[in-house]
């Protein structure tokens, strides 16, 4: 039931309990009616025409921001929603009554640049993360290095040899310097690129796989996020999945009573974000490599998260190690680019030559194949790796790395600096307290940094306003809330940053 018959039922029933007779409640309703049809009426002949809009101070604002098309579609979309309103609406529930035609284009602007406004927010935008958590999956998890971001700006956004050889003068091989930098650095013969790990394994069972079976641990049957499930990936491949052992411990043997005569590879992965803790058992990926190479079978694992080093100095001992993965005896190795490893979204395959080479001609590879910004991204992230720079120039690198100490004076620095800035703001107050950070993106899902957090509250205004309001600036800053106080984590800010962060706290009491 709309709004206007319930109001007309309640105005029934309020008559009759006076004492009216029903001939007169329906004289009066019928009275009320007509009032209100002619209020509304006058109310609709007040909504200015959507020509009239796009005539207005904000429509003329707007139209070099968003073209004439769209402006035209968003008025349109204003002055219906507008009218649906008016009709819709009791005379109680309309607050817009007396509005005068100036006053009603006025609410029309406004509508029109709050629909513009929200609109801007959906757009792809640089946000300061201050969560402390550094690999973001909402916030785009790695972050470039400042080598990676001029690489795309100077040698891909233009022309560039990304398939042709200088030297030659003819056509070059696609990705040929960050496949060679990431077989170096893996330590394997070889290695090929895509757009995501989930393609990459999708390419690896599908060209080693289809139409044949493949052994996998129970354990190891994980969703990870985003709807990555490892059995629908395999079933989709093409390749019939054979589980072995049980969901806690798995043998040696589970994965020698399983082969058949259609067996061609044994799977390992890595769980990412789920861990099996307690009573649990699991074959070395040197036993696994052992047994398949004894039965003519390749040996494929999934690392994830894709560490090129150990990362044990800090906390991260679950990590599996691309180089240590191939020296153990896999034959192909799949990881992610744009976790650990810290460059773009990548899809990163290592392993024998043979076997990189097959996946090279089998035609999947050229619909999961990446453009030449991935290449230019992961080419100067993996020669910092080189170089061994990578804890100084790789933004991932960095934050896993930095001590506890190294955050906390950093964090004193801050709130000292904004006190100095506020010292007359009474209604702000800030404070550093002890805390942890996550690794996130699925890696390392137990390791939570020690961290020294900025606590911050406003006596007027509610942590989920304020979170809002730091949502509003330019740069948007997401921070955390934990019981109706937002916590910012510097590890995951730059020094620049800071500055932004502490700019935009200043300004709070503007913002209110």
């Amino acid at each position: 039931m709309g709004s206007r018959a319930i109001c007309s039922v309640n105005i029934h029933k309020r008559l009759i309990q006076a004492g009216f007779r029903i001939s007169e409640v329906l004289f009066r309703l019928r009275q009320m009616k007509r009032a209100t049809d002619a209020s509304s009426m006058d109310l609709l002949r007040s909504v200015p025409s959507v020509d009239a809009l796009l005539r207005s101070s904000t429509g003329r604002d707007l139209r070099s921001q968003i073209g004439e098309s769209h402006l035209t579609k968003l008025a349109r979309e204003v002055i219906d929603s507008l009218r649906r309103e008016i009709i819709n609406s009791s005379p109680t529930e309309n607050r817009r009554g007396g509005m005068t035609r100036e006053e009603m284009l006025s609410e029309c602007e406004r509508r029109l640049e709050w629909l513009s406004r929200n609109e801007a927010k959906l757009e792809t935008q640089r946000v300061i993360n201050a969560t402390g958590v550094i690999i973001h999956t909402n916030l785009g998890r790695a972050p470039l290095s400042e080598n990676a971001r001029n690489a795309v700006a100077e040698k891909a956004s233009g022309y560039c040899n990304l398939e042709y050889d200088i030297s030659t003068g003819k056509r070059g091989k696609r990705g040929a310097s960050a496949e060679n930098l990431l077989a170096e650095l893996a330590g394997a013969e070889s290695a090929l690129i895509v757009n995501n790990c989930a393609a990459a394994a999708f390419l690896v069972l599908s060209a080693l796989g289809r139409g044949s079976e493949a052994l996998i641990s129970r354990g190891e049957l994980v969703e990870i996020g985003g709807d990555f499930r490892v059995p629908d990936v395999m079933v989709q491949s093409g390749v019939r999945l054979i589980e072995v052992g049980t969901t806690n411990r798995t043998h040696l043997k589970d994965y020698e009573n399983a082969i058949r005569e259609k067996t061609r590879i044994i799977v390992k992965v890595h769980p990412s974000n789920y861990r099996i803790v307690g009573f649990t058992a699991a074959p070395s990926v040197t036993e696994l490599a052992d047994l398949a190479h004894k039965n003519n079978l390749v040996l494929y694992e999934d690392i994830g998260s894709g560490a090129l080093f150990d990362l044990s100095d800090f906390g991260l001992k679950d990590e599996p190690v691309v180089c240590k993965s191939i020296a153990a005896g896999a034959d192909i190795v799949t990881f992610s680019g744009d976790k650990l490893l810290g460059g773009p979204q990548a899809g990163l395959i290592a392993g024998r030559k043979s076997l990189i080479e097959k996946l090279r001609r089998y035609p999947l590879y050229r619909v999961l194949r990446v453009n030449k910004f991935v290449y230019a991204a992961l080419e100067a992230t993996l020669d910092s790796y080189r170089r061994k720079t990578h804890l100084e120039e790789i933004p991932v690198m960095r934050m896993i790395s930095m001590s506890y100490e190294e955050l906390r004076g950093r964090a004193n620095r801050f709130a000292e600096d904004f006190r100095a800035r506020t010292n007359k703001m009474n209604e702000v107050s800030i404070e550093v307290v002890d805390g942890n950070s996550a690794i996130g993106g699925g890696s390392a899902p137990t390791v939570y940094p020690p961290t020294a957090l900025i606590l911050l509250r406003h006596s007027k205004i509610p942590a989920n306003k304020l979170d809002e309001i730091l949502r509003s600036f330019n740069p948007p800053i997401i921070t955390r809330i934990l019981d109706d106080k937002i916590l910012i984590d510097l590890r995951t800010v730059s020094k620049n940053e800071e500055q932004e962060i502490l700019e935009a706290l200043s300004n709070l009491q503007l913002t209110k």
